[in-house]
């Protein structure tokens, strides 16, 4: 009974701002004729005054993203072509990933780097927390599976680690850079200002979700070795 609730709490907690966040996202999503220009436009207009016009800005099947390495901010087509509060909120937030490079904020610099790490990390992890048993028969000695294991978190919890740090980075582009960028240009009405506050807090809690799914993920593995 007590496994089920708390199977049932964290389920809520992990999917709940998932859930949420689409409804925010799909809230404003409506036509803006009023607007402008697209989100890409507007992506385009901010990389221009802000100094940053050797950074290109593109469509992407993806998921919106800024890319320091080609130096690129990617939005999806509903964004890039869209005239929407989203859309013009969400390529904001991707500019204020460009600014957070441009200005040599580290945490970005050190979760790039930590996601080229985690990227065939996990599943490394997983792949090495199942041979345990096969490492500890072929060497008959307990020592060989625990080595296997901890190598095995120690894998696992680098893309733990990279959601971690993840959230503080998306809070400092969306809150330090993108919504100050908006309303110091005028580029919202006070009303629309509200709205593009909630759709950042809404996506924050995705990556408040992810972390917790990630951290979930890694006391499965601990559980199940424990049997």
């Amino acid at each position: 009974m007590l496994v089920a609730l708390l199977a049932v709490i964290v389920g809520i907690v992990i999917f709940a701002p998932q859930l949420w966040t689409r409804r925010v996202f799909a809230q404003y999503s409506g036509p803006r004729p009023d607007y402008p220009g697209t989100g890409g436009e507007l992506a385009r207009h901010l990389l221009n005054r802000l100094d940053m016009a050797h950074i290109t800005v593109g469509m992407t099947e993806k998921g919106d993203h800024y890319d320091p390495e080609t130096k690129t901010v990617r939005l999806t087509p509903d964004h890039f072509s869209g005239k929407s509060l989203t859309a013009v909120t969400i390529a904001a937030h991707e500019v204020g990933h460009a600014i957070q490079d441009h200005m040599g904020y580290q945490p970005l610099a050190s979760r790039t780097r930590l996601v080229r790490l985690a990227q065939g990390a996990e599943k490394l992890g997983a792949v090495m927390m199942i041979g345990i048993p096969i490492a500890t028969g072929l060497a008959r000695t307990p020592t060989a599976g625990l080595f296997v294991l901890i190598t095995g978190m120690a894998t696992m919890g680098i893309a733990t680690l990279v959601h971690l740090i993840t959230l503080p980075v998306e809070w400092d582009a969306s809150f330090r850079r993108a919504l100050p960028v908006l309303q110091q240009g005028k580029y919202l009405s006070s009303d629309d200002m509200q709205g593009a506050r909630r759709i950042l807090i809404a996506a924050a809690l995705t990556y408040v979700a992810a972390s917790l799914a990630s951290l979930l993920n890694l006391w499965r593995w601990i559980a199940f070795l424990r049997r």
